[in-house]
């Protein structure tokens, strides 16, 4: 009986051997490797590629819309957990929960057509830029605005609240709009505001400005006669420079800032200027030595009629001498 069992066995293990597939060793051809992956980045070269296989390639890629997916039915246990897990989670009045991540305002606010200010303009960091958009009004910007382009717009009207708590604001600029009408706080709340660039407008009068301000372009506007307040730029301690260039103009506007650099006043209408327009008459020993550019050529004034007024600069303004 032992020999018939050895017998038996033999022959079912000589069995499953013979039957068993034969093991072929795997070459790797190190000659053909590269190649081999250059093959395999040309299969996915859809800029070869002509559009119609391009299209049958993405398409294969696509679930089909007949099939449904379903996901497996949870557990009675695995449902209560979750139940559970909802009820312990804290919720708001309205229902919502207070961890849930907040994604209102990552575009910024929303202008009137309810639509996000940053995907209307472009923002980057704290600058907006919102050039050449056909905007007629000002839109609303981020809390941590601090540079504002909107130049090359159809904006007619400056209102109070447009830049209302932007604390952080240092620039303006609404070159070439049509803004004809500004409100008298629009500007003088802003506790930052170095900038404030306004040429090719319509800009009859200007409101109150913050004695920030350290650069300002108002060239190409209708300011006249009353067009600036008083005294407007005395107190700007770090005004350096003040374009007010075609305007209508028929004075200097006076005193201005000791730390002034530049003064554009061409094409207005000025007449006539005083001896202490620029230098102090009761000092002869007084130098102006920041303020090295006048220009007011284009107006009606012969600068020879009041040498005394430029004795304390160190270069003459530019204008006719006639």
């Amino acid at each position: 009986m032992k020999i018939l069992a050895r017998l038996v066995l033999g022959l079912v293990i000589f069995d499953a051997a013979v039957t068993a597939p034969t093991l072929e060793s795997i070459n790797y051809d190190s000659e053909n490797y590269d190649s081999t992956l250059e093959d395999l980045d040309n299969l996915y070269n859809y800029e070869s590629m002509p559009i119609d296989q391009t299209e049958n390639e993405i398409a294969t890629v696509m679930p089909s819309g007949n099939r449904e997916l379903r996901t497996p039915a949870l557990q009675p246990e695995e449902a209560q957990e979750e139940e559970e897990e909802e009820e312990s989670t804290p919720r708001l009045i309205d229902g919502s929960s207070p961890q849930e991540p907040e994604f209102t305002g990552v575009l910024g606010p929303h202008t009137n057509e309810d639509f996000p200010t940053c995907l209307l303009c472009t923002c980057i960091s704290t600058t907006v830029y919102c050039d050449d958009h056909e905007l007629d009004a000002i839109p609303p910007l981020p809390k941590n605005t601090a540079y504002f382009y909107s130049r090359f717009n159809r904006i007619k009207k400056i209102n109070k609240n447009d830049f209302a708590s932007l604390n952080d604001l240092r620039r303006i600029d609404l070159t070439s709009n049509l803004i004809s009408e500004i409100d008298e706080d629009s500007f003088r709340k802003l506790p930052q505001l170095r900038e404030l660039v306004l040429r090719d407008n319509k800009i009859r009068q200007l409101p109150e400005l913050p004695t920030t301000l350290t650069f300002i372009d108002i060239s190409s506007n209708r300011l006249g006669r009353k067009g600036i307040k008083q005294e407007a730029f005395k107190d700007m301690y770090d005004l350096h420079h003040l374009y007010l260039t075609d305007n209508n103009l028929d004075h200097i506007p006076l005193p201005l800032p000791e730390n002034l650099r530049a003064l554009h006043l061409q094409n207005n209408n000025i007449l006539e200027m005083h001896e202490d327009t620029f230098c102090n008459v009761k000092n002869l020993t007084y130098i102006r030595k920041a303020l090295e550019d006048i220009r007011l050529d284009g107006n009606p004034i012969n600068l020879s009629k009041t040498p005394q007024a430029y004795m304390c600069l160190p270069r003459l303004p530019v204008g006719s001498l006639v």
